[in-house]
């Protein structure tokens, strides 16, 4: 079926309010679009296809530019019918609610036994559970009618194999298909539905978007909020299922397992960490509620329901106040989703619920409380923090001192397309031998997992730094110190050029003259009362000589990155290509040593 062009009605130019029905007042909510969505409207007008791939940062506003086009073409009288799929039950009402300021009204009850939905609608919103469920209803429902398609988060189209036949059964006939995404595209390489593929010059085939607008161009435009990560590091100790106790600190590096099982023992709610870094947050939320965001609220995203249910008591002795909880099987879930919107209560713990689409503008400080690494998920939980309602809010999101977490973080910018042989990539040397790693791993049967099973023991926190517009800041701080507070207590208000300034100024305060003075004073006086006590370097266990020269190595690695705001990844590989050797877990003590020299000379 060919697209016709769309002629846009006289009533509808880009720039004027939409969502007038026949006999009925332009709706109050109704407002200008954004420059970004003019620009996207021109180009999907100017081409006029069947198929449109807009990719656009959360909170942004997808929905309103979807709704827009639609208002054009049955104003246009190009189409007959709206039918949009989003990913969760919660986001079919709030896309329905949305079409209704739009004077288009859908069917968010739209069940596939009902067979068809009222006349009284123009369309229906599904799921795409709910279109895998039944392809055939909603190929004969696309057909009778000349059909807007509206996928939104359409990656959600390749979730399974089959999900991406059933959108594709269903919506083949669509008179136009509208795919949305606000997030990086998948990892895996199943392909999206109705989303074309370009092979670049590496070799490789990518998504190919017809309209781009990232977090960045959002940022300068004042779309969004900035973001602030706040990193922790800290001591996890944990007992392994063979009787034996190892411990790591968050951020040095590690062997995938160790810090898997470092991660998780610094997120057991019966830790310090975890408390130590809620309490750090409730801090940080206390400061923007008074500093001009007295509605702020809090979002700890935790990865089961025990441990959502353990943040909460947490959270609850320290405020005095129950958290919302947002649970995957409370069938309430929604509605509670709704009312933490509408009030101005302090903090909501959620596990997978508020994800991509959810609309909670009011949310500026999150927790990531989940040890799930992908781009895709990272993403979307951010996406809840960078929806802006007034110019100079910022948004803070604390996170265990994670290399993949960071390097998420620091990325925050990227733009990312689909990518589906990856195995070609010519910037990853390893993409075959990981591959074959991850069929290991995901074809591990539950006999082999048990060997991974440990005993978290105990975890404390300590401020490692921030991260903000690519850059780091802060030389890390004990949990409760000034020096922390000095971060902690940024204003609410800030406009993303003034967060760099203050930013460098509080790290500037905490590299000034008397605060290295002191700290090299305690570390003389610590070093004083150890050489009181001579120790043969043969009678220390080599455990602790490798931990103490890593620890070493770190420090060394931290002050080059300060000096030079080179990451510490890559210092830390830069000297592994001077000295040669593996990853400093498994560099030998002479390794470390050699590095440890190595790096007092790097500039």
């Amino acid at each position: 079926m060919t697209a016709q062009p769309l002629t846009p009605p006289a009533s509808a130019s880009a720039a004027a309010p939409f969502g007038a029905r026949p006999g009925r007042a332009v709706p109050v909510a109704a407002r200008p679009l954004r420059a970004w969505q003019v620009a996207a409207l021109e180009t999907y007008r100017v081409r006029s296809p069947q198929d449109f791939l807009a990719v656009a940062t959360p909170g942004a506003g997808k929905t309103t530019f979807a709704l827009r086009i639609a208002a054009d073409l049955i104003a246009a009288g190009e189409i007959d019918a709206v039918t949009v799929v989003a990913p969760t039950e919660h986001l079919k009402t709030q896309w329905a609610a949305a079409a209704h300021v739009a004077g288009i009204a859908l069917d968010p009850t739209f069940k596939n036994a009902d067979g068809a939905a009222s006349r009284d609608y123009r369309g229906v919103v599904l799921t795409y559970a709910q279109v895998a469920a039944h392809p055939a209803l909603h190929r004969m429902r696309t057909t009778t009618r000349r059909t807007l398609v509206v996928l939104d988060e359409v990656h959600h189209g390749g979730d399974a194999l089959s999900w991406g036949d059933a959108i594709r059964e269903a919506f083949t006939p669509a008179t136009r298909r509208l795919s949305l995404t606000g997030t990086p595209f998948r990892s895996d390489a199943n392909p999206i539905p109705f989303v074309g593929y370009a092979r670049g010059g590496d070799g490789v085939m990518r998504s190919a978007s017809d309209y781009v607008y990232g977090y960045g161009d959002a940022l300068r435009d004042g779309v969004v909020r900035p973001v602030l990560f706040l990193a922790y590091t800290g001591e996890a100790r944990w007992r392994t299922r063979a009787g034996n106790e190892l411990s790591a600190r968050l951020g040095d590096p590690m062997t995938d397992d160790v810090m898997a099982h470092a991660w998780r023992t610094a997120l057991d709610p019966a830790g310090e960490w975890i408390g130590q870094v809620l309490g750090a947050a409730d801090t940080r939320l206390e400061q923007v509620r008074a500093g001009g965001m007295p509605d702020a609220g809090g979002l700890v995203i935790a990865s089961d329901h025990a441990a959502a249910r353990a943040y909460a008591l947490l959270l609850q002795r320290r405020t005095g106040t129950k958290p919302v909880v947002v649970l995957s099987d409370d069938p309430k879930a929604s509605r509670k989703i709704a009312e933490f919107n509408r009030s101005d209560e302090r903090w909501m713990v959620a596990v997978r619920m508020v994800s991509e689409g959810v609309d909670i503008p009011r949310l500026a400080v999150g927790v990531y409380a989940t040890s799930v690494s992908t781009p895709l998920y990272f993403a979307q939980a951010v996406g809840r923090f960078v929806r802006n309602r007034r110019p100079g809010e910022t948004a803070s999101i604390f996170l265990p001192s994670i290399p993949p977490l960071l390097e998420l973080a620091a990325a925050l910018e990227s733009e990312r397309d689909h990518v589906l042989d990856r195995n070609l990539l010519k910037d990853d040397p390893f993409a075959e031998e990981n591959a074959l790693l991850a069929e290991a791993e995901r074809t591990r049967n539950e006999a082999d997992l048990d060997e991974w099973a440990f005993e978290a023991l105990e975890a404390s926190a300590e401020f490692d730094r921030v991260l903000f517009d690519g850059a780091e800041f802060g030389t890390g701080a004990e949990s409760g110190s000034a020096d922390e507070d000095d971060f902690l207590g940024l204003p609410g208000l800030l406009a993303p050029d003034q967060v760099a300034v203050l930013l460098r100024q509080r790290q500037s305060e905490q590299l000034s003259a008397e605060r290295v003075a002191g700290r090299a004073a305690a570390k003389a006086e610590k070093a004083a009362r150890a050489a009181q006590v001579p120790v043969d370097a043969d009678d220390v266990p080599l455990h602790e000589r490798m931990s103490a020269l890593r620890r070493e190595l770190n420090a060394a690695v931290a002050a080059h990155h300060h000096r030079t705001n080179k990451p510490h990844g890559m210092i830390h590989a830069e000297l592994r290509r001077l000295c040669g050797g593996p990853a400093a877990a498994q560099a030998t003590e002479a390794q470390l040593r050699e590095r440890l020299a190595r790096a007092a000379t790097l500039r």
